[in-house]
């Protein structure tokens, strides 16, 4: 009897542990691959994000370049309009 269970133990060594460490390498390389994209894919999305962000960025610094030239344009033209009432005779 022991040595039909010591005969079954080796057939499962000899058979079954290559067996099973191959069919592991395969599904391990497949992980690997879906990580991989999966990683190519995120990084795409980064960087698309990225150059949202940027052009945004790039639209609101623009527009306060309008707004502060508004400003100081009108600031100019108020503060010389003060001046122009000082300067006039009040009648």
């Amino acid at each position: 009897m022991e040595s039909d269970f010591s005969k079954i133990m080796v057939a499962f060594i000899v058979i079954g542990l290559p067996f099973l460490a191959v069919l592991g390498g395969v599904m391990f390389k497949r992980w690997m691959a879906y990580l991989e994209k999966r990683m190519e894919l995120e990084a795409s999305m980064t960087a698309e994000k990225a150059a949202q962000y940027a052009a945004h960025t790039e639209r609101l610094e623009q527009r306060m370049r309008v707004l502060e030239r508004i400003a100081t344009d009108q600031g100019s033209a108020v503060a010389g309009e003060i001046e122009n009432l000082r300067d006039k005779p009040l009648n």
